[in-house]
């Protein structure tokens, strides 16, 4: 991932008889970045080595889990305490590669990455899709408002489509003072904003959903220890679910060992 650094420059035009060239006014200062967001963690509970987390969504007292990976996709149940599958939904393709979840109506929606496929499940019955939508671009996170889907395809764009068929209503591009935020993955929806974790680090950015606009960043540096890592196998953050009952998050990683819940300071 690249480091996000910059240099604002002031483009001064000039006034009554003609224009001057561009230049650099030091006495402006630039604007300030994204605060900080802080957070305490409150538990650490097991995680599944086996899961190449893609998603996680909180729903009426579970945690559901979407994996990845070729040949290993899946859909879960998963118990916070073990951290393992209390029920386990395998894709029945090899070639599928199972993304972003996301839980809205009485549907679960699974995206693929590259597959150009999301399935829809009714919540009643998840032993196989009730139906599956063309999504044209790389799936990678969704969460919803109240009212639309919202995807993220690795870009710095937040797609905001028609549950019924993924059309796309609007996009809006994440910024911070102008400048795009790329690779937003995995997507949380709380009270109004939308958390996305930037892939590959271990940065999580609260985003306006209107305007685009970062609104804070969480940096969760450390979660893991050395003796954590299993070298090829455990693999970079990626899994945001909200328990709003306890107002609390759940983050995990591809194959960690280990999830957190965290508590944000308002």
């Amino acid at each position: 991932m690249s480091l996000f650094k910059y240099l604002p420059l002031l483009l001064i035009l000039g006034c009554g008889g003609g224009s001057e060239e561009a230049s650099y006014d030091p006495d402006i200062a630039p604007p300030p970045p994204a605060p900080l967001i802080s957070y305490s963690i409150i538990d650490q509970l097991p995680h599944d080595t086996g899961a190449y987390t893609q998603g996680l969504e909180f729903h009426n007292g579970k945690l559901f889990e979407g994996t990845g990976d070729y040949e290993n996709s899946s859909l879960r149940i998963v118990s916070p305490e073990s951290g393992k599958p209390e029920k386990r939904w395998k894709l029945k393709d090899p070639a599928l590669f199972g993304e972003g979840i996301t839980i809205f109506n009485g549907k679960l929606y699974q995206l693929t990455w590259q597959n150009n496929i999301a399935f829809v499940y009714d919540m009643k019955d998840l032993d196989k899709p009730a139906k599956q939508l063309n999504w044209p671009y790389e799936g990678w996170g969704i969460t919803h408002n109240e009212k639309e889907l919202i995807i993220s395809d690795g870009s710095a764009n937040l797609f905001f489509t028609d549950p019924e068929n993924l059309r796309v209503l609007r996009t809006v591009t994440v910024t911070e003072n102008g400048r795009p935020i790329e690779r937003l993955n995995e997507l949380e929806f709380v009270d109004g904003a939308v958390f996305a974790n930037v892939y590959t680090s271990n940065e999580i950015v609260k985003i306006d959903p209107v305007t685009g606009n970062l609104l804070g960043r969480m940096m969760l540096e450390n979660l893991l220890t050395r003796e954590d890592f299993v070298p090829g196998r455990t693999d970079v953050l990626n899994g945001i679910a909200y328990d709003s009952t306890t107002k609390a998050f759940y983050i995990t990683g591809k194959r960690w060992p280990r999830m957190f819940r965290i508590k944000i300071s308002s």
